[in-house]
């Protein structure tokens, strides 16, 4: 015999957010794409990036990559976003942001164009 209750969803509260961003973006699709991030930065006249945090592309275009992080990224920061076996490692640029109590949500866009990261049905 069954019960009723309620329950919270499985959707993680930075895909929430992350949604909230990705209605800015028309041709936004759920990805849920793992990846590691790093900032470039010059330092002595050389492009330096360090990865310093892993977290999952929620949504994705042609063009951008939309994620929540801890990151506190800025408009125009480059950054490098890379998968687990390197079939995406490119820089973007930070085009949107959004700041959360305890995390930032992210819409950067690529450098150059990436034929086929995403695959719509």
């Amino acid at each position: 015999m069954g019960h009723q209750a309620a329950t919270t969803g499985r959707a993680p509260h930075n895909a929430i957010s992350v949604a909230g961003l990705a209605r800015f973006f028309p041709e936004a699709a759920p990805v849920r794409l793992p990846v590691r991030l790093a900032r470039i930065a010059e330092a002595h006249g050389e492009r330096v990036s360090a990865f310093t945090e892993s977290t999952v592309i929620e949504f994705g275009t042609p063009r951008e990559v939309l994620f929540a992080c801890s990151t506190p990224f800025e408009f125009g920061d480059l950054l490098r976003v890379r998968n687990s076996d390197g079939s995406l490692d490119e820089e973007a640029s930070v085009v949107a942001v959004q700041y959360h109590p305890s995390q930032t949500v992210v819409a950067a866009r690529f450098r150059r164009d990436v034929p086929n990261w995403i695959v719509k049905p």
